[in-house]
């Protein structure tokens, strides 16, 4: 999802369990307006405080979300939702009590979110650490057993040498022989130790191989919808902004999706994004990237020039946009669902921040207008 409000996060570690608290300031406003006249309200002059508290408390609760996202995908997707939902509530009752949950509800989340996700970077760090014993140990291993072959091959070359001082030919062959036979035995010996330790190594190895790849996908992938993750596919687009690499990129925007959240409940609406989710993967070619940017927005990064990247999405729009089903204890629900699409192409030597800022543009001048809800359909 695009920050509210144009807000940004500026730290990367905030001071979680000190959430501040904005019913003190008001409680300080309503006592100040006791001693105090109210001003006359005069129109178009903007809002009263207690709206703009409450639109920036659930910015910074969407900041925060979003933070818990790029700084650990494969548990921040949750948080992102919880608070999302937190900030949901209060804007509809922004009562004394709603403003005291919302804040702790969101302070005992987010330290949650904390100590499950230092537990899930220390196991991360817990095979890394694995894997370098496992190196350390096949090391120690191989030089162990160099050693004992120097050992060995400095006794075959002492009695090679000691060959020179022998007259009688029957000593010297048997010493030859036995050499040789000792020689050969510490070859087969290195060449057996060898390929047990290489054996070894490389079993530990492609286990830990495949649970960093798990992680990583875990990583990458967002928690709701399988889809990639907004920290993914920001990776990919600043490799193609590097290089210079002709691609394109398109927004899509459920149209209408908080009304689904606010009618139906967010279990229906995230049974929806998944439903999207699953036919935006089917619809688009194996060499475009899927991505979920948050919310009910998705990316698809396209490589390629704008004129391909058009006729594809086209194509996209009408396969992804449709009835939806949501099975439901009390009954099937049906649900129209439509997305509008913001196209563009990048222009070096634009920054990602500016390419998805003309994405997001072009994506809402293709917003619905009128009554029908059909989209202006420019992209």
């Amino acid at each position: 999802m695009l920050p509210m409000n144009g807000l940004r996060v500026l730290s990367a570690e905030p001071r979680w369990g000190t959430m501040i608290s904005i019913r003190k300031y008001l409680d300080a406003d309503q006592a100040a307006a006791l001693e105090a006249p109210k001003p006359p309200r005069v129109p178009g002059m903007g809002r009263d405080r207690l709206s703009l508290c409450l639109e920036a408390y659930c910015g910074t609760l969407a900041a925060i979300g979003h933070a818990g996202v790029d700084a650990c995908p494969a548990l921040g997707n949750s948080l992102e939702t919880t608070l999302a939902t937190i900030a949901v509530l209060l804007a509809k009752a922004p009562s004394d009590e709603a403003i005291t949950s919302a804040g702790e509800s969101a302070a005992t989340e987010v330290r949650e979110w904390g100590r499950s996700t230092a537990r899930h970077y220390a196991q991360k760090a817990a095979d890394v650490k694995e894997i370098l014993l496992a190196m350390t140990s096949a090391a120690e291993s191989v030089s162990n057993r160099d050693q004992r072959c120097a050992q060995r091959f400095n006794e075959v070359t002492a009695n090679l040498r000691s060959i020179a001082s022998l007259e009688d030919i029957s000593q010297i062959r048997s010493s030859i022989e036995r050499s040789a036979s000792h020689l050969k035995d510490s070859i087969d010996r290195m060449h057996a130790e060898g390929k047990a330790v290489l054996d070894r190594l490389q079993s530990q190895v492609a286990t830990f191989e495949a649970r960093l790849a798990e992680a990583e996908q875990v990583a990458s992938s967002d928690a709701l919808t399988r889809l990639r993750s907004r920290l993914w596919i920001e990776t990919q687009i600043e490799q193609r902004i590097a290089a210079t690499t002709l691609f394109c990129l398109a927004l899509l925007d459920l149209d209408g999706f908080k009304t689904v959240n606010d009618e139906h409940g967010h279990v229906v609406g995230d049974d929806v994004l998944k439903q999207f989710a699953a036919e935006l993967k089917s619809a688009c070619r194996s060499t475009d990237l899927v991505a979920r940017w948050g919310g009910d927005e998705f990316l698809v990064l396209l490589d390629g020039p704008l004129v391909h990247a058009r006729a594809q999405m086209e194509r996209v729009a009408k396969w992804v946009c449709g009835s939806y089903t949501v099975e439901r204890d009390r009954g099937p629900l049906v649900l129209r669902v439509r997305a509008s699409v913001g196209l563009v192409e990048f222009r070096a030597p634009e920054t990602m921040t500016q390419l998805l800022d003309r994405a997001d543009a072009a994506m809402y001048a293709n917003k619905p207008v009128g009554s029908n809800g059909d989209a202006r359909r420019r992209f």
